[in-house]
């Protein structure tokens, strides 16, 4: 279920729910980080909140352009 990109969450809780959330992810062989999102898929499967997984990339127009390859067989105008 890993996707290629990943995105940055930071926040604050508590040193008591840290711990607790330290202590799940060592109970369930996960990294801390792994252990957040199988919690929260979990939530959200519990209240029926979907969670698009083939959702495609955003393509701004910038990365659009260097997406654009030119053919090695295009001639070069003189």
């Amino acid at each position: 279920m890993a996707s290629a990109k990943t995105a940055t969450l930071t926040f604050r809780i508590e040193p008591e729910l840290k711990e607790a959330v330290r202590i799940a992810s060592v109970n369930e062989h996960r990294s801390i980080a792994n252990m957040i999102a199988v919690m929260i898929r979990d939530y959200c499967g519990r209240v029926g909140v979907e969670i698009d997984e083939q959702a495609p990339p955003a393509i701004t127009r910038q990365s659009a352009k260097s997406n654009q390859k030119k053919s090695p067989r295009a001639k070069k105008s003189t």
